[in-house]
């Protein structure tokens, strides 16, 4: 399997052809900077409700916004390659917005995911995939792992501030 960078026409697009070949398409977002276990087990649970996964990936302007100003570590360029690295992603679509909403409406996608201890009523776009019949799945996160934990325990041991 080979995963495509692919702007909001393109992925459009994709998921479309998939549909129509009766794939079922599955869609996540965040801002997976610093790639961890945590991570890859969600998206591989996220990968197996469907046949396509399609992630998308806050821009680094969105992530400054919404994790704070020495966020991300690394670049979109860098944490969309990674991603792309992992054989259970088809396509990562990168999105400026805070949220995906509208990446989430134009790609219409089968089954969203989200992870943590959301409620579905709380998802953004959940209505948005619900009203045209699919599915909204909370798949609980890999106990011990986040970046921001993994930016501290850094700090800790390097004796560095991690707000610099």
């Amino acid at each position: 399997m080979t995963c495509m960078l692919a702007d909001w026409r393109q992925a459009t697009a994709k998921v479309r052809a998939w549909q129509r070949q009766g794939a079922r398409v599955v869609f996540t977002n965040g801002c997976f900077d610093l790639l961890h276990p945590g991570h890859v087990d969600y998206l591989e649970k996220a990968q197996a409700l469907g046949e396509r996964l399609v992630v998308g990936l806050n821009d680094d302007a969105s992530v400054r916004r919404l994790k704070g100003p020495t966020r991300p570590i690394n670049p979109l360029a860098d944490r969309a390659r990674m991603l792309g690295a992992l054989r259970c992603i088809d396509l990562v679509v990168p999105f400026s917005e805070d949220t995906p909403l509208a990446l989430i409406r134009m790609l219409s996608p089968d089954i969203l995911v989200k992870g943590g201890d959301y409620r579905v009523d709380a998802i953004v776009g959940a209505d948005v995939v619900r009203a045209r019949g699919g599915r909204v799945v909370v798949l609980p996160f890999l106990a011990g792992y986040s970046s921001s934990a993994l930016i501290r325990r850094i700090c800790e041991r390097c004796g560095c501030d991690e707000r610099a």
